[in-house]
């Protein structure tokens, strides 16, 4: 079964709003075996909906659309659907009753635009919308196909999705070709290095019937594997299959499987070794902390952390000396390795990470942007990473964070440090 995605919204085309709910449509379907074949963003009006989705059903028996269901007048997508399945729009009286329901309790009348949200193509299937006030829609159109509507706020579309949309798809799809998709996350290797290490096994992929795609961000790239089969416990094995081979031509750089993060492949070693991490921080200002704390569970492991900004800050609150603060400044190896181990102590903690640099996007006291420093001070030694990072300053910070996460994740593991 071919599925397709059409994005609604003038704030995603001129860039206003960055456009998660295709990431997250992506992720849920693949996830259930039934990846998006094809997607695009339409304009808030109703004749580009209107086409969008026609060419969306020229490739697709199923077209996902996310956004302009809502109170507001540029809200035209139910327009679209009825003008796509040649029928009027009719008042929905339970959809009206729910709609004056969450205003009054608000102590809100609701406005003739708000009520609109209860107009819907003659025939659709109305999908109550449990966390706000505009309805799903499942819309049957000429041909057979079907065009599935949500609301474009993420939250309530993401609920919509799980508990109503998925379902439905799952048993539509049920009986046709299975599919099967793992990722290999790979830190602080380029696309290309990934890419010519796991080359051999082309031959070998191609004769299973196994995709391979490459997705390339800083500091990360993630190797997708993918395949299809009559049954899905085929397409399991020959995914898993796959997935075993391409992880031992990578080794060492492979930092995570599937929806496992760097960060959360981290807390999960802590955890299963009973270790503790702190983390004292200049350049990437709380960043490291917060990458840490975003995975659930992570209290078990993470004791703490020190934003030490300013050069007194390192000497006060971790103890770095005096005096090679003044010959060579903030931004250097020694300045890196005693921030880590004043936070172990002052922590108390097995491990503890530092990172010390210029993130731009110009040079600071005669140090060139993008000069970093990472330590790890752990159990028997103090380790540093030096490097010279490219790019934007939120670029030059987000890699750093993974370079000092790798650095731990190595360490936990006994693998060399260096790379």
């Amino acid at each position: 079964m071919r599925i397709a995605l059409v994005c609604v919204g003038d704030e995603l085309l001129l860039g206003d709003v960055v456009d998660t709910n295709a990431a997250l449509v992506g992720r849920r379907l693949a996830a259930e075996g039934m990846p998006l074949c094809w997607s695009a963003t339409a304009s808030d009006d109703v004749e580009a909906i209107v086409a969008t989705v026609r060419d969306a059903l020229e490739r697709a028996e199923v077209v996902v659309v996310s956004g302009g269901l809502g109170p507001t007048s540029d809200d035209v997508t139910r327009a679209a659907l009825a003008e796509l399945a040649g029928v009027p729009l009719e008042r929905d009286a339970a959809t009206q009753d729910h709609v004056v329901s969450a205003y009054r309790a608000r102590g809100l009348d609701p406005s003739e635009l708000s009520l609109a949200q209860a107009d819907v193509p003659q025939g659709a299937e109305v999908l109550t919308n449990r966390l706000g006030t505009a309805p799903g829609l499942r819309v049957a159109v000429p041909g057979g196909s079907l065009v599935v509507a949500l609301p474009g706020v993420p939250s309530e579309l993401e609920a919509l999705l799980d508990e109503q949309v998925v379902p439905h798809l799952v048993q539509r799809h049920a009986g046709t070709t299975a599919f099967s998709l793992r990722t290999v996350r790979v830190a602080l290797l380029g696309e290309s290095p990934v890419a010519e290490a796991v080359a051999p096994l082309s031959p070998w992929l191609t004769e299973a019937g196994v995709r391979l795609a490459f997705l390339a961000s800083a500091g990360e790239v993630l190797v997708r594997l993918s395949a299809s089969a009559p049954q899905p416990e085929q397409a399991r094995r020959v995914v898993d299959d796959a997935t075993a081979r391409v992880a031992a031509r990578l080794g060492g750089v492979v930092s995570g499987f599937d929806g496992e993060t760097l960060p959360a492949t981290v807390v999960r070693l802590l955890r299963e070794t009973g270790a503790s991490v702190a983390t004292a921080e200049s350049l990437t200002g709380g960043c490291l902390g917060a990458a840490l704390t975003s995975v659930p569970g992570s209290s078990a492991v993470f004791l703490g952390g020190s934003v030490t900004y300013s050069t007194a800050a390192k000497v006060a609150q971790l103890g770095v000396d005096e005096q090679l603060l003044a010959e060579h400044g903030p931004v250097h190896p020694d300045v890196a390795a005693q921030m880590a181990l004043g936070a172990r102590r002052g922590w108390g903690s097995d491990w503890a990470l530092s990172c010390t640099g210029v993130a731009g996007p110009g040079p600071a006291d005669g140090v060139a942007a993008g000069t970093v420093h990472v330590g790890l001070c752990g159990p028997g030694a103090t380790t540093v990473r030096s490097l010279r990072l490219r790019g934007a300053r939120e670029t030059v910070r987000a890699v750093t964070v993974i370079h000092a996460l790798d650095l731990l994740r190595r360490a936990v593991l006994g693998l060399p440090t260096s790379g």
